[in-house]
């Protein structure tokens, strides 16, 4: 995979990607980071990428003329396997299906928005899609492109070691399957300050660390984002589990809320 990033911060992403194992995958081939300077496709004497919004208001905007000929450069033909994306507050939520979903393609193109915003027709006639990485808004879209770029490149092909260890993280699923948060993880010692591993980890009875694994991590799940259940994500345990006997309903629920 290709991952095409369009920047007035190039410099920007000479840290967050040159570390563990996104570098290393990068530097073994398996994907590819090629970052834009969008102001190389702006030909005024100040290579000015923004102007002042239509209808007034605070701030600048990103303008259409150098982000167009800037995305019809690099891809001169739009083919099935591209993507266009515009990274912005306004955009659909980023998810880990989300991220499976982009895996699949061929090459990622990455528009950093800045400033208040980008000239809506960019969402409108250029981009294929518009996502945002979270109900908050950042100064740009530099660090919602580099989460984006490490959260689908750890679902390439040999990027993970272990690529079982992927199908069992937080929000991760197939089919039919619950996305949920992942279980609680323990290591040495067995015992820190009174405080012991629970002892079917210590067991060695693989069955049974499944099953104790899957109730934990619907625990979890209830205890730090019931949302997932309310909104269908997750299937509620078994009932009779430890897990299901924390199910928040009604008056319970609505406490629960209150303390979110």
């Amino acid at each position: 995979m290709i991952f095409h990033v369009l920047t007035i911060f190039p410099d920007f992403f000479r840290g967050p990607l040159d570390y563990g194992i996104v570098a290393r995958a990068r530097k073994s081939g398996l994907f590819e980071v090629r970052i834009h300077n969008l102001r190389d496709y702006a030909h005024d004497r100040h290579r000015t990428v923004d102007d002042r919004p239509f209808g007034g208001g605070e701030g600048m905007v990103l303008k259409p003329e150098p982000i167009f000929e800037a995305v019809e450069t690099i891809w001169p033909e739009r083919t099935p396997g591209r993507r266009v994306i515009l990274l912005s507050a306004q955009g659909r939520l980023f998810n880990q299906k989300m991220a499976r979903e982009l895996a699949r393609y061929e090459e990622l193109l990455l528009i950093c928005g800045r400033y208040e915003g980008v000239d809506e027709r960019v969402a409108l006639y250029l981009a294929d899609d518009e996502i945002s990485i979270g109900d908050y808004v950042l100064s740009g879209g530099e660090l919602a492109a580099a989460v984006i770029i490490d959260v689908v490149a750890r679902l390439l092909p040999g990027v993970v070691g272990n690529e079982a260890s992927i199908r069992s993280e937080s929000f991760s699923a197939e089919g039919d399957e619950p996305a949920i948060l992942d279980y609680p993880q323990y290591t040495r010692p067995a015992e820190f300050r009174g405080w012991r591993v629970p002892e079917v980890l210590l067991s060695g009875h693989h069955a049974e660390i499944r099953r104790w694994r899957r109730q934990a991590a619907l625990e979890k799940t209830l205890r730090l984002r019931p949302d997932l259940l309310r909104r269908g994500e997750a299937k509620p345990p078994a009932p009779g589990s430890a897990a299901a006997e924390a199910v928040p309903t009604g008056a319970d629920s609505a406490k629960l809320e209150g303390k979110l």
